[in-house]
């Protein structure tokens, strides 16, 4: 175990504690039991956020609190039966139940758990995706799948928002995106859809072929490749292989990929469709303009002409928008359904999402969790005009044994954006962005946050009539 486990000392806080760390990890044994032995200091574990009392939190928890409980009552009771008594022992093993109440439940608490998935949840996951499977063969329609390290929520509700100006469209909600998320998507379908855009996580090896196998789509877009989750692919080109895997089974028909992402290189090939801020599908870009309120640029093929205004920001969104317009050409929209579709899209909840805070400008990327989502954010604040520029992060997770050349990596982008000030949350990453600063020859101020909770909630205080701050990345507290 870890010491401060005094911190623990008290049932409830125990229960809440407990509870908290397998919600955080979505109840997954192994994540929790990761973090739960490299924890030094529990009473700053929940320092970020609080416990969301749900129905499965709230039983997790009363478990904790009736099992530690009863183990101290026996510890005391023989406690006192030894001393009344004279029972053989029974001090010794009153003591070890009193004192080790915190180990045992936070121990014994993942039993449960492994039996109801190993059980339950398993085998009812498994006959709710063959369903999905046979639901999803009988669609006759475009199945457009998305997959990549970076970017596939924003693409899919862009593609989304452009197609719905002509056609039916149903997607996958918000960034569910694993197998399970598919079969319930599946049950929503009401046979009326013209198109359905499902989004693909990948969280290990294998996880992207099995979505195929199951939706079997008729295009696959691929929005690039970058260091993520590699604690479990290891390596990038791993993680290549399994989001290629969907490219692998359209033969190379409709497959788009993202020219922009530099690491795509070793896995594409001549069949495949690029789309970059140059353009998409035979569709070239002309007159970039990128401002804090959106992004303009004209589209062109031959005499036909896209004028193109988007909320999104940042030239890196030139790509997608261009292959999104592109395709809705190609699936039978007008230009000025086009047109108005790109309009209406808007930035996804925490990604690249600008917002006034008194006389400044925020731009909300906390959302992002990869190196080539840092480079297009920076690029974004070096080229935007202000009175400052602050730029706000905590580094990235999952990064495997690529943490330190990453992070290394981020601080020098972070200095050529050349912000103002540069705000570092403290973790076990700090120190490699800060290498990385001092290599790219930084010369703003540097500020290292010890409670980001109480930064974010005051982030008023900070902040001048013409500032501009990027927030980028997010470590939520199962990292150290």
């Amino acid at each position: 175990m870890t010491p401060n486990i005094r911190t623990l000392y008290d049932p409830r806080s125990l229960a809440t504690t407990l509870a908290y760390m397998l919600q955080n990890v979505e109840y997954g044994p192994g994540a929790y039991l990761h973090w739960l032995w490299r924890t030094r200091d529990f009473s700053r574990v929940m320092y970020r956020r609080e416990l969301d009392m749900t129905h499965r939190a709230r039983l997790l928890r009363l478990c904790v609190l009736c099992g530690s409980t009863l183990q101290i009552i026996i510890g005391l009771a023989l406690l006192v039966l030894s001393h009344w008594f004279h029972v053989a022992n029974g001090i010794l093993v009153g003591l070890i139940l009193v004192l080790s109440y915190p180990v045992v439940w936070a121990h014994v608490i993942v039993v449960p758990l492994w039996i109801a998935h190993e059980l339950l949840v398993k085998p009812q996951q498994a006959r709710l995706v063959a369903t999905s499977q046979r639901s999803f063969a009988k669609f006759a329609g475009p199945k457009i799948a998305i997959a990549g390290s970076y970017g596939k929520t924003s693409m899919k509700e862009l593609l989304s928002t452009v197609l719905s100006e002509g056609l039916h469209v149903a997607t996958t909600p918000a960034n569910k995106n694993v197998a399970v998320s598919h079969a319930q998507f599946a049950r929503t379908l009401q046979g009326s859809e013209d198109v359905l855009i499902i989004e693909y996580g990948e969280g290990r090896p294998g996880d992207v072929a099995r979505f195929v196998a199951t939706t079997q789509p008729t295009h696959g877009i691929i929005t690039g490749l970058a260091p993520a989750h590699l604690d479990q692919y290891k390596t990038l080109h791993a993680a290549g292989e399994d989001i290629f895997s969907l490219a692998n089974y359209l033969h190379g028909n409709h497959v788009y990929v993202n020219a922009d992402s530099p690491a795509v290189t070793p896995f594409r090939k001549k069949a495949y469709l690029a789309y970059s801020v140059t353009g998409a599908l035979g569709w070239r870009v002309s007159n970039v303009k990128v401002a804090i309120t959106g992004t303009d640029f004209m589209l062109t093929k031959g005499k036909q002409k896209l004028a193109l205004h988007s909320h999104l920001l940042g030239r890196h969104q030139v790509g997608p928008l261009s292959l999104a317009a592109a395709l809705g050409i190609e699936l039978g929209l007008t230009a000025s359904q086009v047109e108005a579709g790109i309009a209406k899209a808007l930035p996804y909840e925490h990604r690249m999402q600008p917002y006034k805070l008194g006389e400044a400008w925020i731009i909300d990327d906390t959302y992002n969790g990869n190196l080539e989502g840092v480079r297009a954010g920076t690029a974004l604040l070096a080229a935007l005009p202000a009175k400052r520029k602050l730029y706000v992060t905590p580094g990235l997770v999952d990064q495997g044994i690529e943490t330190q050349r990453v992070h290394e990596e981020m601080g020098r982008l972070i200095a050529q954006a050349q912000p103002d000030i540069v705000i570092l949350m403290r973790n076990s990453s700090t120190p490699y962005i800060q290498a990385g600063l001092e290599a790219g020859m930084f010369k703003g101020t540097l500020h290292l946050e010890d409670l980001p909770l109480e930064f974010y909630q005051n982030l008023n205080q900070y902040v001048v009539t013409g500032d501009v701050v990027l927030m980028q990345n997010d470590w939520t507290d199962n990292y150290a």
